[in-house]
């Protein structure tokens, strides 16, 4: 009779010690749990901590060319060097443009282009301050669309602001930029953007056919009017000459490269010309994918020569249908960078070898060629 209250009494005390037990284990799991949780979370912070200062660097290097306050003092750094130069043309006709100061082993000249200043009967320089100046063409070269011109008379020393010219070839795509000018007569206009792409040609009506090489192509705006004044880098120094914009066309202008005028610049203001412009005599067009398919070719870039020009440099050398692939060993994708290592890597007189796929009865041969390099003849203008 007295057995089944003690057998309650029993049972129950087991079932509150398993709730005592199962309690402590519960709490043991839970701690551990925690000091997991806390171990896990401390390293996620570490990890978080990592990202955000790399997130920062990259925030601040993106804002430090956004940020207006920086942008203003660039402007006003260089705003009284650039100037704006108006044309009145043998033909009667008017034009203006932009260009900068620069200072040539102590000798001050205004660099612009050769379209801005083409035909000129007469020409003037006006600073930001309003005041103009008479102005000549020192030097000229139409194939790289630069002009170099001085003043007529003596400009006070404190309007001479000259700008610094950096290096063009540290410029990557994707590097912010900075352009300068007059468009529409607005003078000292700033527009922003950045590096498009690199290596690009085109042409003008005055260079005859021929390409002005090594083009820096960018998204900051360029209007008629700025052409010839400067595309800074966020340093606020000369990486290139706007020069071009493709009409009708948004964030597509062009500068050429301050390379070419580092290049040029002693013999533009020492003799007024530039005779540097290697000239292979041959005239062609890119190779596309599906003209190398066509020719049954081995490869799918490269230029392919349609005529070689009669007694110039390559005339007995090169043939039409050859795919010029490689120039001294460096690779040549298109008529880009036919122009750009022309440009750059060699002058008139240079002997160079051609890297060319060449048929032979049904088969394509690689082949090297050397020429030796002309120079281009002059424009027609």
């Amino acid at each position: 009779m007295d057995e089944q209250p003690i057998a309650r009494s029993f049972l129950a005390l087991l079932f509150v010690a398993g709730l005592i037990l199962g309690g402590l284990i519960s709490s043991y799991i839970t701690v551990q749990q925690i000091h997991e949780f806390e171990s896990e979370i401390a390293h996620i912070k570490s990890q978080i901590s990592q990202i955000w200062g790399s997130q920062q660097i990259l925030y601040q290097n993106v804002t430090v060319y956004q940020s207006g306050a920086v942008l203003s003092e660039i402007y006003e750094k260089v705003k009284d060097s650039v100037v704006l130069v108006s044309v009145s043309r043998k033909d009667g006709t008017t034009a203006k443009g932009s260009g900068f100061i620069y200072n040539f082993t102590n000798q001050i000249v205004v660099i612009t282009n050769y379209h801005v200043i083409h035909d000129a009967a007469s020409l003037s320089i006006t600073f930001s301050d309003g005041e103009g100046y008479g102005a000549k063409v020192l030097g000229k070269d139409p194939y790289a669309d630069l002009a170099v011109l001085s003043f007529v008379h003596e400009v006070p020393r404190e309007k001479l602001k000259p700008l610094i010219v950096a290096n063009s070839s540290t410029l990557k795509v994707g590097d912010p930029v900075i352009a300068i000018g007059n468009p529409y007569g607005l003078v000292g206009s700033m527009t922003t953007g950045l590096v498009s792409g690199l290596g690009r040609t085109i042409t003008e009506e005055y260079t005859g056919g021929f390409a002005i090489a090594n083009i820096i192509q960018t998204s900051a705006p360029i209007n008629p009017g700025n052409s010839g004044g400067p595309l800074l880098n966020i340093e606020g120094n000369v990486v290139g000459i706007t020069t071009a914009i493709i009409s009708d066309s948004q964030g597509l202008g062009f500068a050429i490269p301050s390379n070419t005028l580092l290049r040029e610049i002693y013999s533009l203001v020492t003799t007024g010309e530039y005779h540097g412009h290697s000239y292979l005599g041959i005239r062609g067009s890119d190779l596309s994918y599906e003209v190398a398919q066509n020719m049954k070719l081995p490869v799918t870039y490269g230029w392919l020569i349609q005529e070689v020009v009669k007694n110039g440099p390559s005339d007995g050398k090169l043939r039409p249908n050859d795919v010029i692939v490689a120039l001294n060993g460096t690779k040549i994708r298109n008529g880009d960078d036919l122009a750009s290592y022309l440009e750059e890597k060699t002058l008139p007189g240079n002997t160079i070898k051609v890297t060319v796929y060449r048929k032979t009865g049904n088969a394509w041969n690689k082949d090297y060629v050397f020429v030796i390099l002309g120079e281009r003849p002059p424009p027609p203008v």
